[in-house]
């Protein structure tokens, strides 16, 4: 599993590509900006993009995704929450409205090799979820190195991000994090160093 973090926008969201190097396909985690900087990483390394998954609905996270989804044909997926909660049809983004879906808690999407495993995090946002992919977790704004997603937009939630970070700090074994913002990390360090979790754990 290769994974490329483009920080794209002028938030720096870090929209991932993650890709299965035996058959190039790849998912695309969070187009937040920059389609161009998103597509032309893809068309130069020869990948076939199969699947955009969406960590949440904020705007910081999805502005890329008509174009990204239109270029690429890739099937869109978000949980249906985040639609609910702003009103938002996401899809009018979208080229082919069969290609979107709604993922919820549990469910097993396959990349080439690649296995990713939905898990709902809410607090940041209703719909919030994380995808685990062998040994990464991708926390959206759930989970960055050393802090968490703040929690006072609509539909926020202290009480519910925290639940979701006692959640991700029961992993057993050094997961790597790749948040939505920012540096990456790893589950031992955000045990260990994150005020937040810290709290989640001890709560």
């Amino acid at each position: 599993m290769l994974v490329k973090t483009l920080p794209v926008g002028l938030l720096e969201t870090n929209c991932y590509i993650v890709t299965d190097e035996l058959s190039k396909k790849c998912a695309i985690i969070d187009p937040g900006a920059d389609s161009n900087t998103i597509l032309d990483y893809i068309e130069s390394n020869n990948l076939a993009p199969e699947a955009i998954f969406l960590t949440h609905g904020h705007f910081d996270h999805c502005m890329a995704l008509e174009e990204v989804a239109k270029a690429t044909g890739a099937s869109v997926y978000i949980h249906k929450e985040e639609v609910n909660r702003s009103g938002q049809d996401m899809r009018h983004k979208v080229n082919d409205n069969e290609k979107l879906s709604f993922y919820a808690e549990g469910d097993i999407i396959d990349v080439g090799s690649l296995v990713f495993k939905v898990l709902e995090t809410p607090g940041h946002s209703p719909g919030s979820v994380t995808l685990k992919c062998s040994d990464a977790l991708f926390t959206g704004d759930t989970l960055f190195c050393g802090d968490c997603g703040r929690t006072d937009l609509e539909g926020g939630s202290r009480e519910l991000i925290l639940k979701s970070l006692r959640r991700l700090a029961k992993f057993e074994g050094n997961l790597e994090v790749y948040p939505g913002h920012a540096e990456s990390s790893t589950l031992d360090n955000e045990r260990s160093f994150n005020h937040d979790m810290r709290a989640a754990i001890e709560s």
